[in-house]
């Protein structure tokens, strides 16, 4: 069943059309991210002007339902069977934008899709910090379009953040645009990340992608300066 969340009755075509994938049989956490991204994502696209629909059938990760959307968004889940994965590799390839949120990317040796690892500029889960917890964040380039309202540094919400190894700041195609600070550390109390580089916001530039590790729990969105990045993000892609 495809749920269309109607961002508003627009008198005229919208600007572009945008499709949120998420499920509701993942962790509870991951599933309070998703609505309130569908939430903000819906009454920005009102003010924005681009349609915005979402659905929890990944079964519409198909070639004719792709076809219809400008920037396809994934909230809390990824697509498991093959069918899905190949109509998603070939959207990329024919010019589709995608903005994947923090286990949209987790990627490790079970999930067995090599493309989607280099997608990702060869990035593979490695650690996380746990519990949730605020973090500061480096801001490595704001002169790009998705990080162009943030300062040099800022204190992003509560959230679970990963690490990465292989580090896809290592490939070539890779634009790291947010780095967790070596000043965290160490982040945690049960899981602890204690050092390393890690990026968590990046754009792998053979494609139009962004991926953002934000996404566990229920206060991403608590952020003005965050929330201007999530919104430049998708107007990025929806160009």
């Amino acid at each position: 069943m495809l749920l269309i969340l109607k961002a508003t009755a627009f008198a005229q075509t919208p600007k572009f059309r945008v499709m949120a994938f998420y499920s509701t049989n993942v962790e509870s956490d991951h599933v309070d991210f998703a609505k309130d991204a569908m939430k903000f994502y819906a009454e920005m696209g009102a003010k924005k002007g681009f349609a915005f629909d979402t659905t929890s059938n990944w079964e519409n990760l198909n070639d004719a339902n792709l076809k219809k959307y400008k920037v396809v968004i994934w909230l809390n889940e990824f697509p498991h069977n093959e069918a899905e994965r190949r109509s998603f590799e070939k959207y990329m390839g024919n010019g589709g934008a995608w903005l994947g949120f923090h286990v949209s990317g987790y990627n490790d040796k079970d999930t067995h899709w090599p493309w989607f690892v280099n997608f990702m500029g060869g990035a593979v889960f490695y650690n996380n910090n746990w519990p949730p917890l605020p973090a500061k964040m480096i801001v490595d380039n704001n002169k790009h379009p998705v990080t162009r309202h943030l300062p040099a540094t800022y204190t992003a919400p509560i959230n679970e953040w990963y690490g990465w190894k292989p580090n896809p700041r290592d490939n070539k195609d890779v634009k790291v645009l947010v780095t967790l600070s070596p000043s965290n550390y160490p982040l945690g109390k049960k899981d602890i990340i204690r050092s390393g580089d890690i990026p968590v916001v990046w754009t792998n530039t053979k494609y139009k992608m962004v991926y953002m590790n934000m996404g566990h729990g229920d206060q991403n969105f608590t952020s003005s300066l965050q929330n201007k990045m999530f919104e430049d993000a998708l107007l990025w892609l929806g160009k």
